[in-house]
């Protein structure tokens, strides 16, 4: 969808508008290097377990390479009835209506979700006679696209679910959301369920994973993609991978990582002077990069993971010490919040604590 004028300010309060400069481009996805790696992928460290020893993408990737705020509250919730767990909340349809000033046709809904096709339809063309209030209902529906295709697709690839209608209510207030750790979480569980189940299509912020592999992994990544700026991500906005031989493919990956050196890994890539110069300050602050070293859970609704950072810490510029044991949770990895709606700060409070208090867990001297 078109990123009009108007609306970036309502981006920029939501943490969401380096996001939003990437989703002027499309990205492809090297699809045969992505499965490489994710055959590598062990869900109960949340780490690709390689010759070298282990590596992951961690909340301060999220930061560089896609711009994301980390720290703020869990982005949680419930998935529709919110009259029942919101104060002042009104059936979702209702306030669906409130929100955007009309309802979709019933072909464009399906259970909770609203189909693409309308937003796009709908909301591409802001006029240029817009007041504000218009604005606002245009920004809402950018924000609800943005977050549906570049951070939480799921397999369906063409819906929208209405789980954001708190979140768009409130347009000033989202900036006080960690996106960015909502957005690993649901990068990690995607990456769990192809591991765990006999699952095919991977899911996710996949932009985010395999612009990671690019940046470490010199001898993995295409070139001529010299120039970059931020996100770090939109360094390879351009690249069209190969369409053509992808089972060949994979097995060449395959073998590139079976020969792999911790040579062969740039474990601090950001800390390069050229680097430095293009991130924006807020994402170099001391209390910023706190987040970073926290082993502490993260939350995207029903989904918890766990920041298993203190595996890789020469990522973060240590020396990898004995880690603490994983942490068994394979009965989380079977929640996905059907089966009936609950308010989810509430029905997973321990997870949530230990979020609350991430500046104080796991952070170890690096």
């Amino acid at each position: 969808m078109p990123l009009h004028d108007r609306i970036i300010p309502y981006l920029e309060r939501a943490g969401l508008y380096h996001l939003a400069r990437l989703n002027s481009h499309w990205f492809w996805l090297d699809e045969p290097l992505v499965s490489a790696f994710v055959e590598r992928w062990r869900p109960e460290t949340h780490t690709f377990h390689m010759p070298f020893g282990e590596c992951t993408v961690t909340l301060q990737d999220v930061a560089f390479q896609l711009g994301l705020p980390i720290d703020g509250e869990a982005v949680s919730g419930c998935l529709g009835e919110f009259e029942t767990y919101i104060e002042g909340g009104r059936p979702a349809w209702e306030w669906f209506q409130d929100l955007f000033g009309e309802l979709p046709p019933p072909n464009k809904v399906k259970q909770m979700t609203v189909h693409f096709t309308w937003f796009h339809e709908r909301f591409s063309v802001l006029p240029p006679d817009a007041n504000e209030e218009t604005v606002r209902i245009y920004a809402r529906a950018y924000i609800m696209m943005l977050l549906s295709t570049q951070l939480f697709g799921d397999k369906s690839a063409n819906r929208v679910h209405i789980r954001w209608l708190p979140f768009v209510a409130n347009l000033d207030e989202m900036g006080r959301y960690s996106w960015g750790s909502a957005a690993l979480a649901w990068l990690y569980r995607c990456m769990c369920r192809v591991a765990n189940r006999n699952v095919t299509n991977l899911a996710g912020p996949l932009q985010l994973l395999q612009s990671w592999i690019f940046w470490r992994f010199p001898s993995l990544r295409p070139s001529g993609f010299d120039y970059f700026s931020f996100p770090l991500a939109s360094r390879w906005s351009a690249y069209l991978p190969p369409n053509d031989g992808k089972e060949q493919r994979v097995i060449s990956y395959r073998l590139a990582l079976d020969r792999m050196s911790a040579r062969d890994i740039i474990w601090e890539p950001y800390s390069a002077l050229d680097v430095l110069a293009v991130v924006h300050p807020e994402i170099l602050t001391d209390e910023h990069s706190r987040i970073w070293r926290a082993v502490t859970s993260l939350i995207y609704f029903a989904v918890i993971e766990w920041h298993q950072v203190d595996r890789v810490v020469p990522q973060l510029g240590g020396v990898q010490h004995i880690p603490e044991d994983a942490l068994n949770i394979d009965w989380l990895h079977a929640k996905d919040g059907r089966g009936g709606d609950r308010w989810f700060p509430h029905y997973y409070r321990d997870w949530h604590l230990h979020w609350g208090s991430r500046l104080d867990a796991g952070n170890r001297d690096t």
